[in-house]
């Protein structure tokens, strides 16, 4: 009879008890799995964020504008090679809850700025030329239905039209999509200068510009030359790298990873005390029978590998369990609420995944395995 099955055996003598385990163990990783990819969503605008690329705002706060002509004074600066002005546009289609990340743009400059947006090159062409053209991440584009060919009313939360009323009509002439699964496909960038010419307020502004530089290391003096020249004017800026702006732009949500670290830990630690106490429990049960199994010549190591081997079964079982569950709940939230960034179960997640388990088999485990092995055959088999 093989230590496997031995094993086997033991853990699922007691099917109530099991189940209870099993099943505390499946939310403790569920929990875990779907709040990484939570996190993991919420940071890639951070961790895909370009060394080589900045962001100049209004350095009293980045809903404030900025002149359109700052941004043809930096792209012809020493070192910045691509630059282009980017407005916030507060769209929305149909109704206010269909809300849509867009950006009034430069065409030509976008496509050499943000590399990560691919486009076939017939797209590209139709996008350069149509003043009225919409390009639409293949995210958004799924959520309503859009396809090329497509002409949309696209209203806006912020900006009305000279001739009045908040809505803008668009051809959706390109759907980009990216190489990368973690890049959000939700941004939708129209034309600058159709946008600029029918607003009624706010002609000639934009509201930050994104510069690409020819090495990191001009990041720096960079920065200082930007917000040096402009200072004491009518419209101070500050320039940072992309990851810092992307990073403060989420903050703004809160500590997020501080909140996840808090609700995991407060899982494990519940996990870790419910498997913890059903371990010892269930050595305590078997004193007796550990007790006959060393006088049949079962040694003490031999002991001590099987009930720390129960330890990590029941870890692994529960845990994959749990990390399949949060596979498929990412999926559903996905389609539920499809503004959330993509939402992935990156390799990372599942790799520190299978060391916590590791990790809860053997701490839950190792104090009844250490019990077993010194258990004194005498006085088990007096008790």
């Amino acid at each position: 009879m093989g230590d496997l099955y031995l094993m086997y055996k033991n853990i699922t003598r007691k099917k109530l008890r099991l189940c209870l385990t099993l099943f505390a163990t499946v939310i403790a990783f569920m929990i875990y799995g779907t709040l990484m990819a939570f996190q993991t969503a919420l940071n890639a605008g951070v961790d895909l964020s370009a060394n080589n690329r900045l962001i100049t705002v209004n350095k009293i706060n980045f809903t404030q504008p900025l002149p359109v002509s700052y941004a043809g004074w930096i792209k012809s600066l020493n070192g910045v090679t691509h630059s282009v002005p980017m407005t916030w546009f507060g769209g929305y289609y149909q109704k206010m809850q269909n809300f849509i990340p867009m950006f009034a743009v430069k065409p030509d400059s976008l496509l050499t700025v943000y590399t990560e947006i691919t486009i076939p090159q017939q797209q590209k062409k139709a996008w350069l030329q149509n003043r009225q053209a919409l390009m639409v991440g293949a995210k958004t584009a799924a959520r309503f239905g859009w396809k090329l060919g497509d002409r949309v009313p696209v209203s806006s939360n912020i900006y009305s039209k000279k001739s009045g009323g908040h809505t803008w009509d668009f051809d959706i002439v390109a759907i980009y999509k990216s190489s990368n699964p973690q890049f959000d496909t939700s941004s939708v960038y129209f034309h600058y200068k159709y946008f600029n010419k029918s607003r009624s307020f706010g002609r000639d502004t934009i509201g930050f510009i994104a510069l690409k530089t020819r090495d990191p290391k001009l990041n720096e003096p960079l920065i200082k030359t930007i917000d040096h020249h402009f200072a004491n004017s009518f419209y101070e800026t500050k320039t940072m790298p992309e990851k810092a702006f992307n990073k403060a732009f989420i903050e703004q949500l809160g500590n997020i990873a501080l909140i996840i670290t808090f609700a995991l830990l407060a899982a494990f630690f519940i996990i870790l005390v419910i498997v913890g106490n059903s371990m010892a429990l269930a050595i305590r049960e078997r004193t007796a029978e550990i007790a006959v199994m060393k006088t049949l010549g079962f040694t003490s190591g031999r002991i001590f590998r099987m009930i720390l081997g129960e330890s990590l079964m029941l870890a692994f079982v529960g845990g994959a369990a749990g990390i399949g569950a949060a596979t498929g709940l990412v999926k559903i939230a996905a389609v539920l609420v499809p503004t959330l960034p993509p939402l992935i179960l990156q390799p990372e997640i599942l790799l520190s995944a299978g060391g916590y388990m590791l990790l809860l088999g053997f701490m839950t485990g190792i104090i009844p395995a250490i019990s077993a092995f010194r258990l004194n055959i005498v006085t088990a088999l007096s008790r």
